[in-house]
């Protein structure tokens, strides 16, 4: 039976984070697909992590900058290796080359970081997106990564495009995998006159989550508790810090209630869910569980990025904050509207993240797995930047590694 590792960036946490949502999609393909799996990361135990045990996923907590990871992969001996974000493949991808050379070393972007900071840097400075902001060293590192993997997994359609035509990436050292369901989900959701309030939902933690809940607060929620004086807007997410609990206003029907076990439940007893997104990247996890549970949303274009189709979006897309107060007061209102809102959530589910992207996304890897070593022969940018950077991070991973020990060894006193 062949078998996947899977170096974390963290433990996946579903009810927190889209990534969490996406990383176990990715571990359950594979275990459809009759491999095994075990997810390690040198990541510490998380409060809201997913018990991988429970699908017969091995865990394995891994050191940075140590040679006991070589001789466990070693013993491992997997067929293919996935890295949670390009910063596991900067710090494991040497080792894994070295270990087990023949297995085939995919890399899941979650979303693209350079696109993400560039687009921050520029929200704070009030300037547009431009090339000298996408050329980053973050951008250099993301790419360098992306060429030293066989096959980069690349969560929207627009990052695909950006990847390609602005950095050059070759077409065929992409995948594009976005998120799909199972199943596609029920259409007989609460109605209209079932609902009530607003919510808002992300991980604290993650930047443009929190700007969201800022903006929302500052702005866009006094516009609408103006016109809707009973309306209450319900903030959820995870790792809430305690500038965000500060927020929390009953007065001002501004209730911030943290982390939930159920995400889903929830978000289909509100009757409209508001992400106002001023930067950020691959697509949002909160809107596709808002669809899928037939929740209207308002958001912005980054936050539709992806996920849009043709014959509209899920409710409103706005990007200032008066048009996304007036956008929400006035679904919020109209039952007939918020009806056609619903059920073209339905239809965007259907036609974007259905279970054949699943069947799509294993064929490429698989495709890619069966040709390796002509995969990795056509890509010579690759096998350059794996002869630089690898030495250079090998170099220094065994030299932090060197000095660790010596510290053991021969602990430095205050007094030296």
């Amino acid at each position: 039976m062949p078998l996947l590792i899977v170096l974390g960036y963290v433990w996946p946490e579903p009810n927190s984070s889209a990534a969490g949502s996406r990383m176990l999609s990715l571990i359950k393909l594979y275990l459809s697909q009759g491999w095994q799996v075990q997810f390690a990361s040198p990541a510490e135990l998380s409060p809201h992590r997913f018990l991988l045990a429970e699908l017969g996923v091995a865990e394995q907590q891994v050191k940075l900058n140590c040679d006991s990871f070589d001789s466990w992969l070693t013993a491992q001996n997997p067929q293919a290796v996935l890295f949670d974000r390009f910063m596991l493949e900067e710090q494991f991808g040497w080792r894994v080359e070295q270990a087990c050379p023949s297995a085939m070393r995919i890399l899941d972007m979650e979303d693209c970081h350079a696109l993400r900071q560039a687009r921050q840097l520029c929200h704070i400075k009030q300037l547009p997106v431009d090339a000298p902001a996408l050329n980053s060293d973050l951008a250099l590192r993301e790419i360098a990564a992306i060429y030293r993997c066989d096959l980069t997994l690349v969560i929207s359609e627009t990052e695909m495009q950006l990847l390609q035509q602005h950095y050059g990436v070759p077409a065929e050292l992409l995948c594009y995998c976005p998120f799909w369901l199972d199943k596609l989900p029920a259409t007989n959701r609460p109605g209209f006159d079932q609902r009530q309030h607003f919510i808002a939902i992300g991980n604290f933690r993650h930047a443009p989550n929190w700007q969201a809940v800022l903006w929302l607060k500052q702005q866009i929620w006094p516009q609408i508790r103006k016109q809707l004086p009973d309306a209450e807007l319900h903030i959820y997410g995870a790792y809430p810090p305690p500038k965000a609990t500060a927020l929390h206003n009953p007065k001002q029907g501004f209730l911030v209630k943290g982390w939930v076990a159920d995400s889903a439940e929830v978000m289909r007893q509100a009757r409209l869910c508001l992400a106002p997104l001023a930067f950020g990247a691959g697509l949002k996890g909160k809107l596709l569980e808002a669809m899928c549970q037939g929740t209207p949303s308002i958001t912005t274009d980054i936050g539709a990025e992806g996920m849009n189709v043709d014959s509209g979006w899920s409710g409103a897309i706005a990007n200032d904050s008066s048009a996304i107060a007036d956008a929400a007061v006035a679904l919020y209102q109209d039952k007939l509207r918020w009806q056609q809102a619903q059920q073209q959530g339905y239809s965007i589910v259907a036609e974007r993240f259905g279970p054949e992207q699943a069947a799509r996304v294993w064929q490429q890897l698989e495709q890619i797995r069966g040709g390796l070593t002509q995969q990795r022969q056509m890509n010579f940018t690759g096998l350059m930047l794996r002869h630089h950077a690898y030495r250079s991070t090998k170099y220094m991973g065994q030299w932090i590694e060197a000095k660790s020990k010596l510290a053991q060894i021969a602990p430095v006193s205050d007094n030296e």
